[in-house]
């Protein structure tokens, strides 16, 4: 494409943008000069920081924050200003009268010395502020002598006159100036830190035949006292003074410029303009930019709303110069995303314990800020949030391994294994944020494992002492081998249909177990007022006599006046077809269920409402969990019925009397056990390893901001070291918790606090940092001398938690995105990227073979055959690679993440034809064909499945034969397994 001059100066100006410092961002305020009576005085009329506020016609008021609408008009006669006008680079001042005194040789003495008078004026700003004094005095300090009182006034009014004085003059000082106006206006939180200032000031007078316009920039910015509502000092200074009768063209040309200084790139321009001439070609960029709306289609008044997402405020300067996509099209010629990768974190090293080295080298730094960074009003919301995850957890998966394994391990073992595994995981893994917690395959496992034990007449605790022992021992070489770079080849793909299974499990066992509580307690449909007689309820004596004996009541009663427990104490026995009915308690369940929900989800948006401060409003967000809990809690103990509540153990003991907190390896099974161990212990390590790293690579997603590294490696090692130990001690075993780590995310996002008016807070990343997790797993370690409160709150409650966290897991996902364009007519589509560039047929495609395989683990997932769901996710790799067959490279860039592309050593390099330059970030494109081809190249010690990853998963996909036999040629001697 053709580059513009304008866009070639630009270049030469700016230079190399990677190396050159950011320019401060700029506040802008526009004045404009008032005339009453024979008082002149200029009114602050509208401001920017990035988006425009007008103060309305009342004067009272700020407007809400719109986007700028300038006319072509005044842009040109902008322009035209510029050019004719007078133009002052780096001038040196440190107060308004003496820039306008360095500026006394650009216009005639007749008229410099009125032009002086005009912009010295007072300056009223829309704030609830005195009226600052006249610029006039600026400069005058101290020296200013306090005015002697009429010789009438008494002593009291001398002293007040003089220091109403003296704090006038002091008010003059920049320094005085800044504090004073820091505590009067609020306004400066907006403003971002180290911003400066740009003024424009225009207005009419009589005694110009034609418009003055000078821009001034400053060499050092300057607070120029009251020139600015907030204590910005100022840079740039713009005024155009004309005559009168064209205050709405000397209006719209101020808008224009200020509209301008807040642009990103103008703004770079105007710090680093030589001369005139710089300026003029920022100008001619910005109008290359310029989108014209036809008049008759557009009504100027109307007040466009900032856009929720904002671009980029950096720019390349290889685009200035080419125009951006014309509106509507799309963007056809954006670039297509880059290969999948995910860091130097999962690189093969072939060093032995390379990885881990290198984990704990590069999270080491960061330790000790992980403990003081935690201690934030954000961080007790996330413990208190994913505390209750935690527990209702525990005692769910610790009541399923009861009954599996007849109470060899129940709640309190699981308990105390939540409470030992994850504290000890969040104060020495790689990645904090990660939360373990029991996973539905290994509970199988754990009753198949007892089920086979107990056939076999073999010890079951001895017997899972080896097993965990042996899958330590593997998880252990899988670390030194460094077989966590698998991973890599995990994609959106296999990531979205993964976490979306475990949030639909979260989802479904939360209506299950409602629906359980129903059943328990049933609505009685069939109930009819008509038959009211029939429904009763008696106590019957075990002689069927009226009285029950006196010896057992210490008096003669008879059953009618026997409550329900006193009936079933004494002997008696209840008779009817409304003993087990309680009345209104399904229905108090779900109020409980669904408002826990509703609130949570209301009260989580509730920072993007306009009510109260944005302080008020954002703690009520972090804190909405918690708030719907004990809102709910209240309202149960309000209402009095016996709903379901959390079962607490209250005593420090195994659940089974008849084993204890050590298991012995040796004495009731025979010696080959512990060596046939290492069998079944295959199983366990797939599990562990697959839900993991899964798990971890969803979690430290880029979309997520991590800055302080993943610890995959780390991660691995220590799970491992806390299967040993967990089997010691017979304790239950623990892996990553997909949804609560996902909802551990969620709690501790962090997001701009100095935000524009009208800009949509930033999302800056996730507070990284180990307290909550492990204050998290303390409190449920200690949960059994809380009984007494934990026992208050239903479960219904927590079922709501639960689905709140399924659902919420959801969000975002792109995979969902798609599932809901089926129910849109395209012209109501969303304008998501990939709708742009991949036809929808292809996306509606796509989506169907990612609910075919979501339906197939799910199908999997209620059989039997759940055990080796991790594995099956082996097989949406699979399914992945077999994605190159039906979809071009362009369309999985968009639709998921291009395979990434194994390095190459230098003699494949020279080989293949490529070399140094070709070779970026692990990624290697063909240079002779249209499209990137993948080889999927596994390390030696990851081929514990090979039956799952056959060797045809490694050769390229093409698209002609041609291109097969150019790709082969080309890359003939790079080694494949």
């Amino acid at each position: 494409l053709d580059i513009s001059p304008a866009a070639e100066r630009l270049r030469y100006i700016l230079g190399d943008a990677e190396d050159a410092t950011p320019t401060p961002t700029l506040f802008t305020e526009m004045d404009t000069l008032q005339h009453e009576g024979d008082e002149l005085e200029w009114r602050e009329s509208a401001r920017w920081v990035k988006f425009e506020e007008k103060v309305e016609e009342g004067g009272e008021r700020w407007s809400k924050p719109h986007v700028s609408t300038l006319s072509l008009h005044s842009l040109f006669e902008l322009r035209t200003c510029l050019q004719t006008g007078v133009v002052l680079l780096d001038l040196d001042g440190y107060s308004l009268p003496q820039i306008v005194g360095r500026a006394e040789g650009v216009v005639g003495p007749e008229l410099r010395d009125k032009i002086s008078f005009v912009l010295l004026r007072k300056h009223r700003h829309q704030t609830k502020k005195p009226i600052h004094h006249s610029l006039a005095d600026l400069g005058k300090g101290s020296s200013a002598p306090c005015e002697s009182p009429p010789p009438n006034k008494s002593t009291l009014q001398t002293h007040r006159l003089c220091m109403r004085t003296l704090r006038a003059v002091l008010l003059t000082f920049p320094i005085f100036a800044k504090l004073h106006l820091q505590l009067k206006n609020r306004f400066m939180k907006k403003i971002p830190r180290d911003a400066e200032a740009s003024n424009v000031l225009v207005g009419e007078v009589d005694f110009l035949p034609r418009p003055f316009v000078a821009f001034v920039r400053l060499a050092q910015a300057t607070t120029l006292g009251g020139l600015t509502e907030v204590p910005v000092p100022t840079r740039f200074l713009f005024v155009l003074l004309g005559p009168p009768d064209k205050a709405k063209s000397y209006s719209e040309i101020g808008r224009a410029i200020a509209t301008l200084m807040v642009d990103d790139l103008f703004s770079d321009v105007a710090y680093k303009a030589r001369d005139r001439d710089d300026l003029i070609a920022g100008i001619d960029e910005f109008l290359d930019e310029v989108i014209v709306l036809p008049p008759g289609e557009w009504d100027p008044n109307i007040r466009i709303e900032p856009p929720k997402k904002v671009p980029s405020s950096a720019f390349s300067l290889n685009e200035l110069g080419q125009t951006n996509c014309v509106p509507g099209t799309g963007g056809a010629d954006k670039e297509m995303p880059m290969p999948h990768e995910l860091g130097e974190e999962l690189l093969h090293t072939g060093r032995f314990c390379g990885g881990l080295l290198l984990d704990i080298k590069r999270k080491l730094p960061w330790y000790f800020s992980d403990f003081y960074q935690g201690f934030h009003i954000q961080s007790l919301s996330a413990v208190l949030f994913i505390y209750m995850g935690c527990v209702t957890n525990a005692i769910t998966f610790g009541g399923l391994l009861g009954d599996a394994t007849d109470n060899y391990q129940g709640v309190m073992e699981s308990f105390l294994g939540t409470a030992l595994a994850g504290a000890v995981f969040c104060l020495l893994g790689g990645q904090p944020l990660i939360i373990l917690s029991s996973t539905g395959p290994i509970l199988i496992f754990e009753k198949l494992l007892y089920d086979f034990s107990k056939s076999s007449a073999l010890d079951y605790m001895e017997l899972r002492l080896w097993v965990g022992m042996h899958a330590c021992l593997q998880c252990l070489v899988l670390v030194a081998a460094d077989a966590s770079c698998v991973i890599r080849y995990v994609t959106r793909f296999t990531e979205e249909g993964f976490s979306s299974l475990i949030s639909l499990i979260f989802i479904s066992d939360a209506v299950k177990k409602m629906a359980a509580t129903f059943r328990s307690y049933p609505i009685d449909a069939a109930f009819s007022p008509e038959r009211i007689a029939a429904y009763k309820c008696e106590c019957v004596a075990p002689d069927s006599g009226e009285l029950l004996r006196v010896e057992e009541t210490g008096f003669p009663v008879t059953r009618r006046q026997l409550g329900k427990s006193e009936c079933v104490k004494y002997g008696g026995s209840l008779v009817g077809n409304s003993c087990g009915y309680v009345p209104d308690l399904a229905l108090l369940s779900f109020i409980l269920f669904f408002g826990t929900y509703s609130t949570t989800v209301s009260l989580k948006k509730f920072k993007f409402t306009r009510y109260f401060p944005t302080k008020v409003r954002k703690l009520i967000s972090d804190f909405s969990i918690f708030m719907s809990i004990v809102t709910f809690v209240g309202l149960d103990m309000a209402m009095g019925l016996k709903t379901p509540k959390l079962i607490v153990p209250t005593e420090f003991k195994p659940t089974r009397p008849d084993r204890g907190w050590l298991v012995m390896p040796f004495g009731k099974n025979p010696w080959w056990v512990s060596l046939a161990s290492f069998a079944p212990a295959l199983l366990v390590t797939i599990l562990v390893f697959m839900d993991q790293q899964i798990s971890a690579v969803i979690v430290n997603r880029k979309e997520n901001k991590l800055k302080k590294g993943c610890g995959y490696h780390l991660d691995l090692f220590w799970v491992g070291v806390l299967l040993a130990l967990c089997s010691l001690v017979g304790l239950p075993w623990y892996v990553a918790a997909t949804v609560i780590s996902i909802a551990h995310i969620d709690s501790l996002r962090m997001e701009s606090e100095s935000s524009a008016p009208g800009e949509q807070p930033q999302f800056l990343g996730v507070r990284e940092q180990r307290m909550t997790g492990i204050l998290v797993f303390v409190l449920t370690g200690t949960s059994i001398f809380l009984a007494p409160v934990l026992q208050l709150i239903p479960m219904p409650v927590l079922y709501g938690v639960f689905f709140y966290m399924g659902v919420a897991s959801l969000s975002g996902i792109q995979f969902w995105d798609r599932v809901k364009l089926f129910l849109m007519p395209a012209k109501h589509q969303p304008d998501h990227d990939y709708l742009r560039h991949v036809p929808l047929r292809r996306v509606h495609l796509f989506t169907l073979l990612q609910i075919t395989c979501l339906a197939a683990l799910w199908a999997l997932k209620s059989t039997v055959l759940a055990i080796i769901f991790p594995v099956m996710i082996l097989g949406l790799m699979l399914v992945r690679k077999l994605l190159d067959a039906a979809f071009s490279q362009h369309d999985l860039a968009w639709l998921d993440d291009l395979l990434p592309w194994p390095k190459r050593t230098r003699s494949n390099r020279r080989n293949c034809g490529g070399g140094k330059d070709g070779d970026m970030d692990g990624v290697r494109t063909a240079p002779d064909l249209g499209y990137r081809y993948h080889v999927l190249k596994l390390p030696v010690l990851c081929l514990l499945l090979p039956v799952f990853l056959p060797a045809w998963l490694h050769t390229p996909r093409t698209h002609s034969h041609s291109h097969v036999l150019a790709y082969r040629q080309a890359c003939a001697h790079v080694p494949t397994l």
